[in-house]
């Protein structure tokens, strides 16, 4: 009998820690995400960050905009939420202007959703400056602001340092997720958008344990 409840004892003892180790395999690198060689900087260090990589191009990018935004919207105050245009070739190049340009010009929120709609929804060819310009002058944006801001040696910048970015996560196709700089999900990896959100979910818990308290 004392045998007995000391193997009982120490078995509840276990379940704790077993609970523990169950939650943290819910899951696993190499399946569900995979960790990169090395830590890519984020915008804020105090903030854990998580990197949408898109492209306005993408149909499966597009059909995550519901889901991201509102993913986004619910984010607490510790996350920072920031997004990178991939260019994989110099075709790409005007949707990231494009995108660069409507985060400077301060039009993001109306002008993301209508570069996406004009591509996907009404099937336009968005393949030149004067297309992309089109759809700001549309949202109220001077013709003369637009091309200098298109063309602009900021908005060039933020091009450059998102291909870097985008080479430093390693980055396999679109939409893809960055967390922290540290961990790269896929929607290959997890049957869709609603999977690459619930493991960006556990990313974002398993940074903030990891972070020092003050």
């Amino acid at each position: 009998m004392i045998i007995f409840l000391r193997r009982l004892t120490f078995l509840l003892f276990l379940l704790p820690a077993a609970a523990c180790q169950a939650q943290d395999d819910k899951y696993v690198e190499g399946v569900h995400y995979e960790l990169l060689p090395q830590v890519v900087r984020t915008a804020n260090a105090n903030k854990i960050e998580v990197n949408e990589l898109f492209s306005y191009h993408c149909g499966h990018c597009y059909s995550f905009q519901s889901q991201v935004h509102a993913w986004r919207d619910a984010l607490p105050d510790d996350v920072d939420f920031q997004r990178t245009h991939v260019v994989w070739n110099s075709g790409m190049e005007v949707y990231a202007r494009a995108y660069y340009s409507a985060l400077t010009l301060d039009v993001f929120e109306p002008l993301h959703t209508a570069i996406f709609e004009a591509i996907h929804l009404r099937k336009k060819a968005i393949r030149s400056e004067d297309d992309v310009g089109q759809l700001f002058l549309a949202e109220g944006v001077d013709a003369e602001r637009f091309k200098r801001t298109f063309n602009s040696f900021g908005v060039t910048s933020m091009l450059n340092q998102g291909k870097a970015r985008a080479s430093a996560y390693r980055s396999k196709g679109t939409p893809e997720m960055v967390v922290n700089g540290k961990y790269r999900i896929s929607m290959r990896m997890n049957g869709g958008g609603a999977g690459m959100l619930d493991v960006a979910n556990f990313l974002i818990a398993k940074e903030r344990q990891q972070k020092p308290t003050s």
